[in-house]
């Protein structure tokens, strides 16, 4: 069985739901056991291994405080609370060709591997206020589309679409070839938010809390770029970066 907050418990509903795609699966969490998975966890975590769906074996308590009262028969899996867009469809509904993301000049949101909800959910709030027209995300590393995420978002998240990726460089890479400028938010970066000509397509692409941007996806990007800081404090919250280089970026457009 199923419910609002994005989790999707017991053997069956949870392999119909991988087997179908009927809705959007972060993970899959299964009871461990001290030898190996019972037959019918091991249909499931098959079933999860051909969706693409990570797995994680997980004491029984962890699954009892994920949903609480519901028989779950050892299998939890955990649901996006929003759909995830299709990244070919997203790109072409922003701007279907070359000529028209160079005369429309969108700004995507590009996130490597933010996996504090919280932040996730400040980000895509930011991106709608700054009228930016999607967000791409890893499949793996990455805080889910949660109902905690929905919440940060003030409820905004349903507003832009967000595309999940397998190959961030590679999806970058795809980004370029249509005509995107790729600017990271690296606190090394030569340029600034406030001296970068904004004017022009923008993937602006935001590392995660601890580590930033992975090394092949920092050298995937035509800029990177800083904020600097006059007081003491060494950076800023990624969320909190995010919003300062999106409206950078957006200050000239009409």
């Amino acid at each position: 069985m199923a419910d609002t907050t994005g989790i999707i418990a017991g053997r069956n509903p949870v392999r119909e739901a991988l087997e179908r795609g009927e809705r959007s699966i972060e993970k899959v969490l299964l009871a461990k056991s001290k030898g190996s998975p019972t037959r019918a966890l091991e249909e499931v975590r098959r079933a999860a291994t051909e969706a693409g769906v990570p797995v994680q074996f997980v004491p029984q308590a962890k699954l009892n405080s994920l949903a609480p009262g519901i028989t779950h028969q050892g299998v939890v899996a955990m649901a996006a609370a929003v759909e995830y867009a299709d990244l070919e469809a997203m790109l072409h509904g922003v701007a279907p060709t070359p000529d028209v993301v160079r005369e429309a000049q969108p700004v995507l949101v590009v996130l490597d591997e933010v996996s504090d909800p919280h932040n996730f959910g400040a980000i895509l709030r930011s991106a709608v206020a700054a009228g930016a027209s999607g967000v791409i995300v890893p499949d793996r590393n990455q805080a889910p589309l949660s109902a905690t995420t929905l919440k940060a978002s003030a409820g905004t998240a349903p507003r832009i679409p967000v595309a999940r990726v397998t190959n961030l460089a590679d999806a970058l890479i795809q980004l370029k070839e249509r005509g995107y400028w790729v600017v990271g938010l690296d606190g090394a970066g030569e340029e600034t938010v406030w001296t970068l000509d904004w004017d022009r397509p923008i993937a602006l692409v935001v590392g995660s809390e601890g580590r930033g941007l992975r090394p092949r996806v920092s050298a995937t990007c035509d800029y990177l770029v800083s904020i600097p800081m006059r007081g003491p404090a060494e950076s800023l919250n990624a969320s909190v970066a995010t919003g300062v280089a999106l409206f950078a970026a957006v200050r000239e457009r009409g």
